[in-house]
């Protein structure tokens, strides 16, 4: 056996649990979605074959977890029981072991090395406050999109309290690093930051090896017990595994039970001890440091140029750049009508957005928002409380249109990119609602160069879609700020 009567070896499985928006932006609601029969969409589809049967295995208080802001949304609106269930198993683990088993994650799955500092920062506190809201603590760690990494971003969550998260082996800037262990990574002013890197080759068998997960003593005795030989170290380590947690149960049938068995049973058998970053983190002394490389990530070994141009992950997908360049610079526009209008008004615009969360979240009023902010001198008739709230919404919009994944694959022919165009659209219609600039020719022209490699589409025709619907849908609702869950 690997471990000894000094030193053992700690097991952490991590799942993230994600899927992307599939809300009309103008209803709410999401369409009846392509290959998901015979569910009515995809979300539906997963939750049937991953996560309610990971919940009825017991794996939500055995793993740690994230899960994403915007699917927890859906599933509190759809599966209520659901998701206080999934809040019960971290609160148990808290009365156990004084720490959850669930961490944050950025509130829009946005790249964040691609993203500006002010995008950073609203994404990490909006993914802060939806955490704190729903789990009613703090959170010590933060579960990156996509991994993807830079030294500002380790900094901006450092400022805002979280203490960990979880890289892939490859987005370390030196050689030596063992997986088995985690490093501290310094950053400004004397803050850090604890990084676990998983392992990868045992997180690959997990997320692409069937034959590997079929039986959890074997893989114990088969890949367990190999890995963690190779990584003896006169301390106590832990051997993290890393995937989507919707490989067990929907891209791997049954595997949720593989994942139970594995983690109450097989493991504990073996010798190994099951526990979660913060519990081992409680237990344990970080004893070496470690640089990272910036703007890499998980599941591009290029970088973050998935997200931003051609790469070998997926090739031709010229597209990509010039889609990023145009959201790039209408969000530039949108932010300058931003700051110039909510100047007028707010004391720190900023922070009011940050805070705008609560509002969307149905945990404040939008009274109590805005006698939180406004300043002090100011009053407001109810036309202007009407057009701010729409500038407010306008933000909301406009960090949604920067979801991860409508850069992920390899054609514009998809639904994901074309979602964002309209939360894109839907951002410029609220900003001209609430008296800005319309944007909207400027945005049809740069998105015309937008275009499928596969068939006959380009992003300025789904704009122009989106366009007319919020504009027929406005006038009959009269112009109120559309639903958004």
């Amino acid at each position: 056996m690997a471990s000894d009567q000094k030193h053992t070896t700690t097991i952490c499985i991590h799942g993230h649990f994600y899927q992307p928006p599939r809300e009309d932006p103008l209803t709410g609601d999401i369409p009846q979605e392509k290959g998901a029969e015979p569910f009515h969409d995809w979300n539906e589809k997963i939750f049937a074959e991953c996560y309610l049967p990971n919940l009825e295995a017991g794996n939500f208080s055995r793993i740690s977890f994230n899960i994403g802001p915007t699917l927890f949304t859906w599933m509190e609106q759809v599966y209520p029981q659901a998701v206080s269930m999934i809040i019960e198993a971290d609160k148990l683990n808290v009365a156990r072991h004084g720490v959850g088993n669930a961490i944050a994650q950025p509130y829009n799955h946005t790249i964040l090395p691609l993203a500006t500092r002010e995008d950073k920062q609203t994404q990490i506190a909006w993914g802060i406050a939806d955490f704190k809201q729903r789990f009613g603590r703090d959170p010590k760690g933060m579960w990156l999109p996509e991994t993807a990494v830079d030294y500002q971003t380790l900094d901006l969550m450092a400022q805002q309290g979280i203490e960990f998260t979880i890289l892939a082996p490859w987005q370390v800037a030196e050689h030596g690093m063992n997986p088995t262990l985690p490093y501290q990574v310094h950053l400004s002013e004397h803050r850090t930051m604890t990084v676990f890197f998983y392992e990868a080759e045992l997180s690959m068998l997990v997320s692409f090896d069937g034959n590997a997960t079929t039986n959890a003593d074997a893989f114990i005795e088969n890949h367990m017990r190999r890995v963690d030989q190779k990584f003896i170290v006169p301390q106590n380590r832990i051997i993290t595994l890393a995937s989507d947690g919707e490989l067990y149960g929907h891209h791997q049938p049954m595997r949720e039970k593989f994942l139970a068995y594995l983690l109450e049973f097989a493991a504990p058998q073996a010798g190994y001890q099951v526990m979660y970053p913060a519990q081992w983190l409680q237990n344990n002394k970080i004893l070496s440091s470690m640089n990272i490389q910036d703007r890499t990530s998980w599941s591009c070994h290029h970088g973050v140029s998935r997200w931003n141009g051609t790469c070998e992950c997926t090739p031709d997908a010229a597209w990509k750049q010039i889609f990023r360049a145009v959201f790039d610079e209408i969000s530039s526009d949108l932010d300058d009508i931003f700051s110039e209008q909510a100047g007028r008004f707010f004391n720190n615009p900023v922070q009011a957005k940050n805070d705008y969360l609560m509002v969307m979240k149905e945990d404040q009023s939008w009274h109590e928002f805005l006698t939180q902010h406004l300043l002090p001198e100011i009053e407001l008739s109810e036309e202007q409380k009407k057009r701010i709230q729409f500038l407010f919404q306008a933000q909301w919009e406009r960090q949604r249109m920067y979801t991860s994944c409508a850069w992920f694959f390899e054609d514009f022919d998809r639904i994901e990119p074309q979602n964002n165009v309209a939360y894109l659209a839907q951002a410029i219609w609220l900003t001209l609602q609430a008296g800005g600039i319309d944007l909207s020719a400027k945005a049809e022209r740069l998105l015309s160069e937008v275009k499928s490699n596969r068939v006959a589409l380009t992003a300025d025709q789904v704009f122009i879609k989106h366009w007319k619907r919020a504009n027929a849908y406005g006038f009959k609702k009269k112009q109120q700020p559309p639903y958004i869950r």
